[in-house]
């Protein structure tokens, strides 16, 4: 694990992220880009995969039409997709990678994926939120 972990840390190192947290017993770190609306962006390193979720925002008023929106807007997201946390009151941002060979190019392009998708859905994630 402490390879994978390392291995993901100067992943993230390399492409400048801020790392709020690193905690290698338990594999998580958290990291920040702000300017690129990462925010708390939580990464857990397990045995076989690298989990990548951030919160996006609560749910205060339930509606066919957000659920549909969210659904449609999923398979515009080419990495990850929007999921519904435990309590079924947050959506967040859900991404899973195998972490066997995972490179530079791959960690990027996920991470990626969701700063794309928070600018190009920002007023309706504002219109969910309210």
């Amino acid at each position: 694990m402490d390879t994978n972990f390392n291995k993901i840390q100067n992943i993230l190192l390399d492409l400048d992220y801020n790392i709020v947290l690193n905690d290698s017993n338990e594999g998580v770190f958290i990291i920040e880009k702000l300017d690129e609306g990462i925010n708390k962006l939580v990464i857990i390193c397990e045995e076989s995969i690298v989990i990548l979720e951030q919160f996006i925002f609560e749910i205060k008023n339930e509606s066919t039409e957000m659920y549909k929106s969210l659904l449609m807007k999923n398979r515009d997201i080419i990495h990850g997709a929007f999921v519904i946390d435990e309590s079924g009151k947050g959506v967040i941002f859900r991404d899973t990678l195998q972490i066997e060979n995972i490179d530079r190019n791959e960690l990027e392009g996920s991470i990626n994926a969701l700063s794309v998708l928070l600018s190009e859905y920002t007023n309706e994630i504002i219109n969910f939120s309210k």
